[in-house]
């Protein structure tokens, strides 16, 4: 399953993917992929290719929150978790040092002149969404 995120995200030219192992970390997934799009457009069709891709060789339909907005999508496809963002919501949730563990440098503080302060994007709800949010702190609270 992994391998086929990763083949679909490159495929579809996504930005920025990294893979974080999650063995020992949390017991929701194998792995959470996270990566990029250029635009909505771009974040929503590499969701739906990588939910067919899914659907196709495994199977099993994956679940996707996000995508009327497409400003953050989640896709779990079981054993791997995928979130795809546009760019500055990457930045403001900063999910690769949440499941780092310190590893990550940290993202600017609110306030401070690299990053402006703005409202949170709507994240998307799911069953494993609110796992994370009991294994690992909330935005901004990292």
């Amino acid at each position: 399953m992994h391998r086929i995120v990763i083949q679909s995200l490159d495929d579809d030219q996504a930005v920025d993917t990294i893979s974080i192992p999650l063995a020992g970390k949390s017991s929701i997934a194998d792995y959470m992929v996270i990566a990029s799009g250029r635009s909505t457009r771009q974040v929503a069709s590499m969701a739906a290719k990588l939910a067919e891709k899914v659907k196709r060789e495994i199977g099993r339909s994956a679940r996707i929150e996000g995508l009327p907005t497409a400003d953050w999508v989640l896709i779990d496809a079981g054993d791997v978790i995928v979130h795809l963002f546009r760019p500055e919501v990457r930045t403001f949730y900063n999910l690769e040092r949440m499941w780092s563990f310190g590893d990550a440098p940290a993202a600017p503080a609110e306030g401070s002149s690299a990053a402006p302060a703005q409202e949170s994007p709507a994240a998307p709800a799911t069953d494993h969404a609110a796992a994370s949010a009991q294994d690992a702190p909330a935005p901004g609270n990292a």
